[in-house]
């Protein structure tokens, strides 16, 4: 048996966890002091709502080594897929736990990589886990997998990625006062960048992403796709619609991203994410 691991930024829908049975370690978030745990006392729309009362944004915090030391405390194989080591201290801190237990059953695989660009890569291990695949198989092909990862998104606001220290405040203003709707992209070293910076409506930035979608339609893996956002679900249909005029895809995915994601992005984000053959 092998025990397949995510952090909460894995954005999966509670269908897919519990389809694929997948452990969840929750990270936490602090609102106006107080701290919570993504996914299990604090959700995306709660999220919104206390910074909405409070006026002060949220902040992330790792799982604790000791967290990691709970979900890998079985005897199952592990695999853990974390977000990416540029973004957050859950990688190293899952390190940490596996190097205090002493454990070689424990696998750590570096997503380089959010939300369900993670979780592409969770699935793929759960699917090949269920064809039988040993354990060092299945975390070299998720590890040479990374690198196939496409994943960007359009924020709303620039407020939150402002606050998290990922845009400056000259950007802020030039982006508010030019109505620049950023797209973002997650390079191959795991950090963030600014893909194109789109002016004018947010239907026109929606429609960037499409766009880019349609160029590399013919290297996309059909298995799966994925349209995760902070509670816009007209814009995932939407996006839905246009997906659907490029290609059949197995399944597209619909996903609301959780609170440690929706900490950085802001409501109304929303991006699309798949595998490249």
């Amino acid at each position: 048996m092998i025990r397949i691991i995510a952090d909460s930024c894995v954005d999966l829908s509670p269908e897919l966890i519990d389809r694929f049975n997948i452990d969840i370690v929750p990270l936490g978030v602090f609102i106006d002091g107080k701290l919570y745990q993504d996914g299990v006392n604090i959700h995306t729309q709660e999220l919104f709502d206390e910074v909405k009362k409070s006026g002060i944004l949220p902040k992330t915090s790792a799982p604790s080594v000791a967290t990691y030391i709970e979900h890998f405390s079985v005897e199952e194989d592990v695999i853990y897929i974390s977000i990416s080591s540029k973004l957050s201290a859950s990688y190293q801190n899952a390190h940490i736990a596996r190097e205090t237990m002493g454990k070689n059953n424990v696998f750590i695989v570096d997503s380089l990589n959010l939300s369900t660009g993670i979780g592409l890569l969770v699935l793929a291990a759960a699917e090949m886990a269920q064809a039988g695949m040993k354990t060092e198989e299945i975390v070299s092909h998720i590890t040479a997998l990374t690198k196939n990862v496409h994943t960007s998104f359009v924020v709303d606001t620039l407020d939150y990625i402002h606050k998290g220290g990922r845009c400056s405040a000259t950007e802020l203003l030039i982006g508010s006062l030019l109505n620049i709707r950023p797209v973002i992209t997650v390079c191959p070293d795991g950090t963030l960048d600014v893909k194109k910076k789109i002016a004018g409506s947010r239907k026109k930035a929606l429609l960037s992403m499409v766009e880019d979608l349609k160029k590399d339609i013919t290297q996309i893996n059909p298995h799966r796709i994925f349209v995760t956002h902070t509670l816009c679900e007209n814009d995932a249909e939407f996006l839905r619609t246009e997906i659907e005029k490029l290609a059949k895809f197995d399944e597209i995915c619909f996903t609301v991203a959780g609170s440690t994601i929706a900490s950085h992005c802001g409501p109304k984000c929303i991006g699309i994410l798949y595998l490249t053959k």
